[in-house]
């Protein structure tokens, strides 16, 4: 019967530590955290779609040769490409502010 209790006594903590593999990560936020790699990771993409999307209204405004309609259509491809890459800038910089609020750590830019 006290063995039960023992068992029952192991925190919420002790219990996902005895359950994490040897490769899980240790922490969930923080420099080395999952969600910050994860983040960090989705927000990199983002910037490189936006990237590859400027580039190709750039392409597309070469080639428009002077119709009105696609020197527009070029244009606003180029504007929401810097859009998003200025959404996906800020909102690197707010996913980093906020988990070094949570954790009270700076996070390096890397």
């Amino acid at each position: 019967m006290l063995d039960q209790i023992k068992l029952f006594a192991m925190s919420i903590q002790e219990g996902a530590e005895a359950a994490r593999a040897d490769v899980m990560p240790r922490e969930l936020v923080g420099p080395e955290g999952v969600f910050t790699k994860v983040s960090n990771t989705l927000l990199l993409v983002i910037g490189l779609i936006s990237v590859v999307m400027l580039i190709y209204g750039g392409f597309r405004y070469i080639i428009s040769g002077g119709d009105n309609k696609k020197v527009t259509d070029a244009k606003n491809t180029i504007l929401y490409a810097i859009i998003g890459l200025i959404i996906s800038l800020l909102a690197y910089a707010i996913v980093n502010f906020v988990i070094a609020a949570i954790t009270g750590q700076n996070l390096e830019i890397k």
